[in-house]
């Protein structure tokens, strides 16, 4: 972990080095600076976990380090270090995980500290749960999950020739002959697979997968042949969408 001390005072910024380095061994590299805009500078390029900043300084106060930062760039944890307790609300008001009156109390210290601590790993927590999230949107590019009694299935795209409608549930008949009865219905399908364009529904009972479409058959109606040989009926209000895109595509 890495820490910057930004106080104007060298006598501070020394005795909180000196309690970082006897009390907070996870605390490796220790960085300080005089005033507000040098240690804006440093925090920018060392990207620091917890920054310890006094309040009272010259030029700059230590509540006005927001405005040096966008906030998508906020990624440590504040402790603001003061004199004065009138600037406790101000520092919470910025969201600072703690403040420390001077003269520093070192089990006051060590509080603040580990606190500070606990709110970056939720937030290490929470960016797992950030990436993770990101590489299940990824992979419902190409699959889709199925709640099976056992648990989930995660089928590809490519694998389900098609659905079919069983009141509020759902037949899926999948590659292999394999078929699963999930708990949902139809029109949670429809609407899943919407931009998913090799998908067609024919009948308000059925979404089909065009890649294995085998037939058209006008035997006892008009219906379309999978390659499982199941048939499945072609809506009469259907037909003429239906043959217009064969024409269009074949």
């Amino acid at each position: 972990m890495k820490a910057v001390i930004i106080d104007d005072e060298l006598k501070s910024r020394k005795l909180v080095q000196i309690l970082i380095e006897e009390n907070c061994s996870d605390i490796t590299e220790i960085y300080q600076a005089s005033d507000l805009e040098s240690g804006v500078a440093i925090v920018k390029e060392q990207q620091p976990d917890i920054v310890f900043l006094d309040i009272e300084m010259p030029k700059h106060s230590g509540l006005q380090i927001l405005e040096f930062f966008n906030p998508n760039e906020i990624s440590f944890q504040i402790i603001f270090i003061t004199a004065y307790n009138d600037f406790a609300l101000q520092a919470f008001k910025l969201a600072a995980v703690d403040y420390l009156l001077k003269p520093i109390d070192k089990s006051e210290f060590l509080q603040a500290v580990q606190k500070a601590k606990t709110l970056l790993e939720n937030d290490k927590v929470n960016q797992k749960l950030e990436d993770l999230k990101k590489a299940f949107q990824q992979l419902s590019l190409n699959k889709m999950a199925l709640e099976i009694p056992k648990g989930v299935l995660f089928v590809s795209h490519d694998d389900i020739v098609f659905f079919e409608a069983d009141g509020m549930y759902t037949k899926v008949y999948l590659k292999g002959n394999e078929s699963q009865l999930i708990c949902k219905p139809l029109k949670h399908f429809v609407d899943q697979l919407e931009t998913k364009t090799i998908f067609y529904k024919p009948h308000r009972s059925y979404l089909i997968n065009m890649k294995y479409l085998k037939e058209l058959s006008k035997n006892d109606g008009v219906h379309l042949i999978m390659e499982n040989n199941k048939s499945i009926p072609l809506a009469k209000e259907k037909r003429e969408e239906f043959m217009k895109l064969i024409n269009e595509v074949f």
